[in-house]
């Protein structure tokens, strides 16, 4: 590693600070795994106004309060945080996975991509994200119940989007920009039989009210239309770059190919969270990170000794147990002795 950097080992590096990577990490210690997740800050659920579905979490916490609570959880667990960018990663042998960062070099026997990815933005003038200006249908439709809404796209994707919203509410525009509709003849027929108004002129200008929130949209031919929010359906950006360069099969989305317990396709690395196919919801990657950190957990945990191992070693003294290190073992003593510091 190199000496200008400060460098750590762990058992487990998480590489992402989101829902997915932290409940990875949050598994991985406290079932007795040196852990650490390295976050560059930021990304989607940070950005959140409000977190929704998610229960026993009020509508009001905020994404980065939320993510907040679970850091310091983390941290009480005995898990390490590191604030860094990990820029490229490498598997020079069989030993560990090795992470360079901005601030730090970091090796690890399991290694947790939770990358996330970033949404397409569409060209400005644009409402306020979180403000009238929304990306997951799942989380904020139910916000827009019997309100004017759009859609803002030309793929299919925008098309569904827009006649998927007509559970929600009767007033859906769906709203082109300008650009010329990718949708195919069936999702026009689509289009033309359910009461969904399709607007071609580009949007020249943003209303919003005294709270921050949108009140209107001005387009090109001077007319003005009143909305209370709308969805930007223009695709992602997968960070997969690590993923890539660790030899992960990647899915032609750009998602990276897991199985149902977040495993890639190479050994010792998984991925899990807005990185992975599925539904970009906080619960499915609370899940996703749940079943990586207690595969990780079965992967690396000292006993049942393999048999393999027995005949070598011979039987487990009483000495070697428990099979968790000395820090954390000594921390969740003082967690449960005294309560969360």
């Amino acid at each position: 590693m190199s000496e200008s950097l400060d460098s750590y080992e762990y058992e487990v590096v998480v590489v992402g600070g989101g829902p997915a990577g932290m409940t990875a990490a949050l598994y991985s210690t406290r079932l007795g795994h040196d852990t650490a997740v390295v976050n560059r800050g930021g990304g989607r659920a940070a950005m959140m106004q409000e977190v929704h579905n998610l229960l026993g979490v009020k509508e009001e916490t905020s994404g980065a309060e939320f993510l907040g609570i679970g850091q310091e959880q983390l941290e009480a667990y005995g898990c390490d945080i590191h604030r860094d960018m990990v820029t490229t990663c490498s598997r020079p042998d069989s030993d560990g996975i090795r992470l360079s960062g901005n601030n730090a070099e970091y090796e690890a026997d399991r290694v947790v991509l939770a990358t996330g990815f970033n949404d397409v933005r569409p060209a400005p003038p644009l409402p306020r994200t979180g403000r009238g200006l929304h990306y997951c249908l799942h989380c904020d439709a139910h916000m827009f119940v019997d309100e004017s809404v759009y859609v803002m796209g030309h793929a299919e994707s925008a098309a569904h989007v827009a006649a998927i919203m007509l559970n929600f509410t009767d007033e859906v525009d769906l709203l082109t920009r300008g650009n010329d509709p990718e949708w195919s003849e069936q999702t026009a027929e689509m289009l033309e039989n359910h009461p969904i108004d399709v607007v071609h002129d580009d949007v020249s200008g943003v209303r919003n009210g005294e709270d921050g929130w949108l009140k209107a949209l001005e387009f090109e031919d001077g007319s003005v239309r009143e909305y209370k929010g709308g969805f930007a359906m223009y695709g992602a950006e997968y960070n997969n770059g690590l993923a890539r360069e660790l030899g992960c099969d990647i899915n032609d989305d750009g998602t990276i190919e897991v199985d149902n317990h977040g495993r890639t396709s190479v050994d010792d690395v998984y991925a899990v969270g807005d990185c992975t196919p599925g539904h970009n919801q906080i619960p499915v990657a609370l899940g996703q990170g749940a079943k990586a950190g207690i595969d990780v957990h079965f992967q690396l945990r000292d006993f049942p000794r393999d048999p393999d191992l027995l005949d070598e070693q011979g039987p487990v003294r009483s000495e070697e147990v428990p099979g968790i290190p000395d820090e954390l073992l000594e921390q969740a003593v003082d967690f449960h002795t005294y309560g969360e510091k």
